[in-house]
């Protein structure tokens, strides 16, 4: 491995001016403001829950975002990953070692609560770039060049970032695998009993409809990094698009498509993401109609009519249970979207749990398609997930 990351710092986003992403974090997710800066032509404003950190960068400035890259991309979306590095000068020169692009080479910055050193990268997953940060010795709540924003508590709903999902493009998940491994670390996680890591776990969504290939990597040993999911779709006979599918047409190619947000407890925060506004996806019917499905929640400690009112997906055995609720999209574009998850022992993603998402996903982008086809609609009446005008 070039460049051993040691743990996830921050998640980036780029969107134009006015768009509410920030103030939507906020007021639907609990999301707090950390620190903010603000030149060169772009507002950059850090927001966190618990250890998970947003960086939502607006404008479009001359130069670079600091701690980034101008994705020059006309979508909003997720477009850096910024990683704990021991070395970041080392780090960079190891990766340009082996072929990879440095847009950024290391850079130093410093103001009175201490310094850190950075590099931003290039990877193989469309516009997703990668930070490299250095910052041992800074003293400051977020990073230098930031001022730090005064604010109340918040819920605190959601404790850290669980697990990060690539949209991929068929059969791109092996190279993107040996990319993370050679350059970052990243090590293969079987999601099944001898699953072979140029294959993952093949999920099928049932006859010719296609389906998941997931492939899931671990970060180096004894590295506090979110477990990375490479997702891409199986062939099928149907015509039309899955979500995956999807997400590459809108996003432009590949690119981070979820955010797990692990939660203590998924009834309190489904329950406030609710009350805020937010809009969560509604499972099919049949999930919780399964045989032995209702025998399963009570087996773990759950209400059968209070999860499938809330729209939470259980899954697991043994005593070793996932409990997940998924979020529409958080852009207007369909593409992006937040994961609300709690595990109760399982470390896995539950295949059935996989299964009724895509079933939810595929409804829910059925009827906003079939909603678009009013020949007096424009696309404000085709939104993606939250009303952020409400």
């Amino acid at each position: 491995m070039a460049a051993p990351v040691r743990r996830l710092c921050h998640i980036a986003f780029h969107v134009p001016v006015g768009l509410p992403f920030a103030q939507d974090l906020q007021r639907f997710f609990g999301f707090q403001p950390l620190a903010v800066r603000e030149a060169d032509g772009w507002r950059q404003l850090a927001l966190r829950s618990g250890d998970a950190v947003f960086l939502v960068n607006e404008g479009a400035g001359l130069g670079e975002p600091l701690y980034g890259l101008d994705p020059h991309h006309g979508i909003p979306s997720a477009t850096n990953l910024c990683f704990d590095v021991a070395d970041a000068d080392a780090a960079a020169r190891a990766l340009a070692a082996l072929g990879c692009s440095v847009p950024v080479p290391p850079v130093s910055v410093r103001d009175e609560q201490g310094a850190a050193i950075y590099a931003v990268v290039t990877s193989p997953a469309g516009n997703l770039s990668l930070t490299l940060l250095e910052r041992t010795g800074f003293s400051g709540p977020f990073l230098p060049g930031f001022s730090p924003v005064p604010s109340a508590p918040g819920p605190c709903w959601f404790s850290h970032v669980d697990h990060l999902t690539l949209a991929c493009n068929p059969s791109s998940s092996p190279k993107l695998m040996h990319w993370f491994h050679d350059c970052l670390g990243f090590h293969h996680l079987p999601l099944s009993p001898g699953e072979d890591p140029e294959l993952g776990l093949e999920v099928a969504a049932g006859s010719g409809l296609g389906g998941l290939r997931l492939t899931a990597l671990q970060g180096p040993v004894g590295s506090a990094v979110p477990t990375l999911v490479l997702a891409e779709s199986l062939p099928r006979a149907t015509s039309g698009q899955d979500q995956v599918e999807q997400f590459l047409a809108r996003n432009r190619g590949p690119g981070l498509q979820h955010v797990g947000l692990y939660t203590p407890s998924i009834k309190e925060a489904t329950e406030g993401v609710a009350g805020a506004g937010g809009q969560l996806l509604t499972p099919p019917e049949a999930y919780y109609q399964q045989p032995g499905k209702v025998e399963q929640i009570l087996a773990a400690g759950h209400e059968p009519n209070l999860l499938a009112q809330q729209g939470v997906l259980l899954d697991g055995d043994r005593g070793k249970f996932l409990l997940q609720v998924f979020t529409k999209s958080l852009f207007a574009e369909d593409t992006f979207f937040l994961e609300l998850i709690q595990r109760q022992g399982a470390t896995g993603f539950g295949q059935g749990n996989i299964r009724a998402l895509w079933q939810s996903v595929q409804e829910q982008a059925a009827r906003v398609q079939e909603t678009c086809k009013g020949p007096k609609l424009d696309a404000a009446a085709c939104p993606g997930a939250l009303e952020s005008s409400a």
